[in-house]
């Protein structure tokens, strides 16, 4: 079953309702069709992909589980539509809509005899929805790992001293593109040195030395979909603080790989991490365990002491326990985890060991 026929067994409960999407990423996650602009119309009778000149050809050409229409006025369109298929109430999303566009979708709505229902039920279905993977998406996520796996590998001769944050990032993202991926998955994080207890650092000039740990948090986009993974290296010698702050880190990510399974809330599996690194390191480790990974870089669910969510065969989620000691240093190793039906499984195959370059 696609993902508009999933979205209409669980939103179009009647002949009368509808639901409209405005987003980009869940229109490209319903018809496999990127674009700037547009609207998704989901009746009873059928599916629609509103799309204006610039895109109609392509879209016709290219997306999938919809009727493209082009339009000149997306109003006019829409309510010509909605009037067409007997549509009564539209569902449409309310995450990340202005309130400028959620007045003038309801005007339009109005004056085409439906009314607009201002609530999240769109949102949670598809958010719902898109949490469980497809094998296909699956699939996307791994062959977009494998262009940051292969980076990761490219990347550590690269690494000397003198060698600054800001060049090693852009080595990655030229590797990443030149070697297939459509985009990077989010703007890479490569600290060195003290500016390692940066959970989201951005690279600098700063120069790495002997004796600095360099976490990278890097991941490609291809096709739609993200990848997500981060190690830390070191250059030279490690101190013996330094060495047991990585144990620590290693060890609850493996706690957490071993330990998960369908069922389990995120919260839950956030504390098999915390656990560990808070024997030592209390207060160090500031941020979730985790997070969703697919059309969006953050999604949901996610590994925190606030999310209930069970997990579920088919989610992906990271799991990227981290320790930063503020003007020293920080490690933070990071895998994407699909839950399968007995546990778990890493998507990622970059070593984890500590590598001294």
């Amino acid at each position: 079953m696609n993902p508009v026929e999933v979205l209409k067994k669980s939103i179009i409960t009647d002949e009368g309702k509808a639901a409209l999407v405005h987003s980009g990423v869940n229109r490209r996650y319903l018809t496999q069709f990127p674009s700037s602009d547009g609207l998704f119309l989901l009746t009873a009778k059928a599916a629609y992909l509103l799309l204006d000149f610039r895109y109609a050809e392509a879209g016709a050409n290219k997306a999938k589980n919809c009727k493209v229409v082009e339009v000149s006025s997306f109003g006019e369109t829409l309510t010509e539509i909605v009037k067409q298929d007997g549509v009564r109430e539209v569902y449409f999303e309310m995450d990340g809509i202005s309130l400028a566009l959620a007045k003038r979708f309801e005007g339009i709505l109005e004056k085409a005899g439906a009314k607009a229902m201002l609530d999240k039920t769109l949102d949670t279905a598809i958010s719902k929805q898109r949490m469980i993977k497809t094998s296909e998406e699956i699939a996307g996520i791994e062959a977009a790992q494998k262009i940051t796996d292969a980076a990761f590998a490219h990347i550590l001769p690269y690494i000397k001293e003198g060698v600054t944050e800001r060049e090693v990032a852009l080595e990655i993202e030229f590797f990443m593109k030149k070697n297939g991926a459509d985009d990077l998955a989010f703007d890479s994080i490569v600290v060195a040195g003290e500016n390692s207890s940066l959970p989201h650092g951005v690279p600098s000039d700063n120069k790495i030395k002997p004796g600095d740990f360099i976490t990278m948090d890097t991941g490609a986009m291809l096709n739609g979909l993200h990848s997500d993974m981060t190690r830390t290296v070191a250059l030279g010698k490690v101190s013996d603080e330094q060495k047991k702050v990585y144990e620590t880190v290693l060890a609850a990510h493996m706690a957490v790989i071993d330990g998960v399974k369908p069922g389990m809330p995120g919260s839950e599996v956030d504390k098999i991490a915390r656990d560990i690194i808070d024997k030592d390191y209390e207060g160090r480790f500031g941020h979730g365990l985790g997070h969703g990974v697919g059309y969006e870089i953050h999604e949901e669910p996610r590994f925190s002491k606030l999310d209930p969510t069970p997990c579920e065969p088919g989610m992906v989620i990271t799991d990227e326990p981290g320790i930063y000691l503020p003007g020293k240093f920080g490690v933070r190793i990071e895998d994407m985890l699909l839950i399968t039906e007995t546990g778990c499984r890493s998507l990622i195959h970059s070593p984890k060991e500590l590598i001294l370059l």
